[in-house]
């Protein structure tokens, strides 16, 4: 019984855990997409396409959708060339 409260316990914390720090990528991934952005040179409909994966990344971010949020801000550093 000892046992199993202690790997549920255990499992909790390893999943808020992770999910923080899932949570805490999204802002580097964003600031990796600005800088970038600075200094390359896209055609009109790629520029477009990866602000608007950039801002769909914040709101995702801001509303606690992480898994979303890394999904398009994945795919602006996709088009970037971002590794």
């Amino acid at each position: 019984m000892k046992t199993r409260l202690f790997a549920s316990i255990a499992a909790a914390v390893m999943l808020f855990a992770s999910s923080a720090a899932f949570a805490s990528s999204c802002p580097k991934h964003m600031k990796a997409i600005d800088e970038a952005l600075k200094t390359t040179e896209l055609s009109k409909a790629d520029m477009a396409k990866v602000k608007g994966l950039r801002a769909k990344g914040e709101a995702m971010h801001k509303n606690g959708k992480h898994d979303e949020s890394m999904k398009a801000l994945s795919e602006a550093e996709k088009i970037l060339g971002i590794k």
